[in-house]
């Protein structure tokens, strides 16, 4: 999809009712349910974060979407694939300074380069204990990415016709600790398994776009 008809069909969405827990329920299993339910139950003082979803133009004005891949480590979500974000900082003015600031701190997105910022549902992670906040944006992208070596592996630069494919949803085998192996929905994108949080994200992304083709 042309990055000029992309940004056309966002404008026109931008004010539009969210899909929220519908459609995260499409990549979600059943514990992880139970949780976002009832997340006081499990959940004490949850930390704030925010992702950004930037959609930004190839050479050939064809829009993408940036995923990044973490490094390894010990963190609960390390190796995962994510939207580029972190952590909501006491000097933040509001959680999209967050994901505005992390996406440069982690690629080097611009914020001068972004516009038609819109909020997404925000998303409990039982695991890390963090309320996430996704915004959805375009990206007039004019430099290459610039990764933070010490914390993104790489960038996976998904093309919007490839997102809203159907045979990318699937479902796999997960190891969620030493005992629990769960299979669980999620995407299939080239090499990668995209899945848990970032999955839901992206399920709420493709409903709004699939309603608005």
């Amino acid at each position: 999809m042309k990055f000029s008809v992309f940004s056309d069909i966002l404008s026109k969405i931008e004010k539009k009712p969210l899909p929220g827990r519908p459609s995260h329920l499409k990549m979600m299993w059943a514990q992880r349910d139970k949780i976002l339910k009832y997340p006081d139950t499990f959940s004490r003082n949850p930390k704030k974060a925010a992702v950004l979803a930037a959609f930004y133009p190839d050479l050939n004005e064809e829009t993408h979407l940036l995923l990044i891949k973490r490094q390894g480590g010990n963190g609960v979500h390390a190796h995962q694939i994510a939207l580029p974000g972190g952590k909501y900082e006491s000097y933040d003015f509001d959680l999209k300074e967050t994901a505005l600031r992390e996406a440069y701190e982690e690629v080097g997105i611009l914020k001068t380069q972004i516009r038609s910022v819109r909020a997404l549902s925000s998303l409990y992670i039982p695991p890390s204990n963090f309320i996430v906040q996704p915004f959805m944006a375009l990206y007039d992208k004019q430099l290459p990415f610039v990764l933070e070596t010490s914390e993104v592996h790489s960038v996976i630069e998904v093309p919007v016709s490839v997102l809203l494919r159907e045979d990318i949803v699937t479902s796999q085998w997960v190891q969620l600790s030493q005992s629990a192996k769960v299979k669980v929905p999620g995407f299939a994108i080239g090499d990668e398994w995209v899945w848990g949080a970032t999955a839901m994200m992206l399920s709420e992304i493709r409903t709004i776009l699939n309603d608005a083709l």
